[in-house]
This record gives structure tokens, sequence and C-alpha cells, in this order.
């Protein structure tokens, strides 16, 4: 079985056949840009990197972050079963980056996730699986 990233939300389920995602998304308050590197470990998923371009109200980079072309990179240990977010409808939408391709969140669970929740869980995949599926 291949390892793979699944989204479900509203009554949606989709699966990316992928070990490496990127979240982005714009921070609601300081209008910044900010993204997530994550890989999928096992039953989990873990953050490899991030990054914030600025600072403010809630996203201070942590001790330890590098300021590189305005950007703040920094390193974390997180390890979390799943990532639950709010995205589209009244809230930001994330857009997602796995296998090549970066599309908004509620693209690749195939449309709009009712209250907005999507949940981004490791799941597994037939071995014949190598492209997402809804």
């Amino acid at each position: 079985m291949l390892t793979a990233l699944c989204l479900a939300g509203g009554g949606l389920a989709s699966s990316i056949a992928a070990t490496l995602f990127t979240l982005q998304w714009i921070h609601s308050v300081e209008r910044l840009a900010w993204q997530e590197d994550w890989r999928l470990e096992g039953d989990a998923l873990v953050l490899v990197e991030a990054r914030i371009r600025g600072s403010g109200a809630g996203m201070d980079p942590p001790q330890g972050a590098v300021l590189r072309d305005g950007v703040w990179h920094y390193r974390t240990e997180r390890r979390v079963a799943a990532l639950l977010l709010s995205s589209g409808g009244s809230q930001p939408e994330y857009v997602l980056c796995a296998a090549g391709e970066c599309r908004p969140i509620t693209a690749w669970l195939g449309g709009p996730a009712g209250d907005g929740r999507i949940e981004l869980f490791p799941c597994r995949l037939p071995p014949a699986a190598r492209t997402s599926t809804r």
C-alpha cells in the first residue's frame, strides 16, 4: 500500500499520492504570507519547515528563526495525527501544493466543504493509485 495524503470535509473526500506537501495561506489580521512544509511519516504528519513573510499579531517567528530575503525560516518539532483547517466560504482559502501542483485546498477536495472544516491525514492507497482520487 502506498502512503497518501487524504482530505475530508463536508461529506467530500479525496486522496493525493504524495508524502510531501506544502500549505500556504495569508494571515487573516496581518495579511502576510505563511507557508508550512509537511511530510507524511507512518500514521503522522510531521512539520518540516515553516516560512513567514513578516511578523505581528500572533505570528512572531520562534527563537532560532533565520531571516532570508524578507522571509523568516524556521524548523520545529511538530508531529500530529491530523490537521483540521477552516478554508473556503467566509474563511481565507488555503493553497495545498502536492504532487507537483498547487491548488486551493477546496479544489483538491472537489468543492466547498460545507462548514469549511477540512481534515488532512495520512492514509493508504492501493499500489496502482498514482493520482488524486475523488
